[in-house]
């Protein structure tokens, strides 16, 4: 299970990281409830602009 906890750090990371430029010390630094919003706010913009 710690491997599935670290694989899934690593992917909600480089998603926030990809899509608001942030470096991988400014994501890390969020609490999990922050990244978990910024992570469903930036999937919700996604989808926007894909029905656009």
């Amino acid at each position: 299970m710690l491997t599935y906890a670290a694989d899934r750090l690593w992917e909600e990371a480089a998603y926030v990281a990809y899509y608001l430029h942030w470096s991988l010390d400014a994501v890390l630094a969020l609490e999990h409830p922050v990244r978990a919003r910024m992570i469903e706010e930036i999937g919700k913009i996604n989808r926007q602009l894909s029905e656009e």
